[in-house]
């Protein structure tokens, strides 16, 4: 059995331990967090297939990030990149046009509602632009936005103080 490498005999300087856990408390993606948990172990004088096992990693994952790390010896080498994802299905409702339509008064727009539903709003975005978006796929790009829904709150009329006197003195008190 191969005997495991010290960490300075896989490039770690005496810095780096130091970094790494600071890194981990700074870190708050859960991918970059492992990366950097893994790197740290092995920093520690972990071996790689322990990393492996503690983390849930491959090993050879693990060996390409402390690569990775030890050629920069900067944390944010190990960053987990952005993925482009699935492309938008409606590409033409922008998200500052979804700000705008929300931002108008459907009675004034013809509909008997005085606030938007996610629905209602979806059946505007449609009519508007010609292209369907799902309620959800609505309901996904306003949190993205931070927008959030809140329903409406029924309030109580406050009893006008001169009630009796517009009234002529008919309700007097």
């Amino acid at each position: 059995m191969r005997r495991a490498k010290s960490a300075s005999e896989r490039g770690f300087d005496r810095y780096d331990r130091r970094r790494l856990s600071r890194a981990l408390h700074q870190v708050a993606a859960a991918r970059t967090y492992r990366r950097v948990q893994a790197v740290l172990l092995v920093a520690q004088g972990r071996t790689v297939q322990e990393a492996a096992q503690i983390t849930g990693a491959q090993p050879w994952s693990i060996y390409a990030w402390v690569r990775t790390y030890v050629h920069t010896h900067r944390p944010d080498s190990i960053r987990d990149a952005s993925r482009s994802g699935r492309p938008r299905v409606a590409r033409t409702i922008t998200d500052a046009r979804i700000v705008h339509e929300l931002r108008r008064d459907p009675m004034r727009l013809g509909y008997n509602a005085t606030g938007w539903t996610v629905s209602l709003l979806a059946d505007r975005l449609q009519n508007r632009y010609g292209c369907a978006i799902s309620a959800r796929t609505l309901r996904r790009r306003m949190r993205d936005l931070d927008l959030r829904w809140k329903r409406p709150r029924y309030v109580y009329a406050t009893k006008d103080p001169h009630r009796a006197q517009k009234k002529g003195g008919l309700f007097a008190a």
